[in-house]
């Protein structure tokens, strides 16, 4: 597994616990949502190429097609 991935993952949820706690402390509660499900996303699509990796090398190890 790429470990770079992996920070990244970790610094894109950081950074969004950030964004969503200074939101929700100047009351903007919907943006703070908005904020978290954008993060959560953009995590999402990082792992997505990974996901298909793991997928492939099963598909070879086992010879599934």
């Amino acid at each position: 597994m790429e470990i770079e991935v992996l920070f990244k993952v970790a610094g894109i949820g950081i950074l969004a616990a950030v964004i969503v706690q200074l939101l929700k402390q100047n009351g903007r509660e919907e943006v703070a949502t908005v904020a978290a499900i954008v993060g959560l996303l953009i995590a999402t699509m990082l792992m997505i190429s990974l996901l298909s990796e793991l997928i492939d090398t099963i598909r070879t190890t086992f010879s599934l097609y």
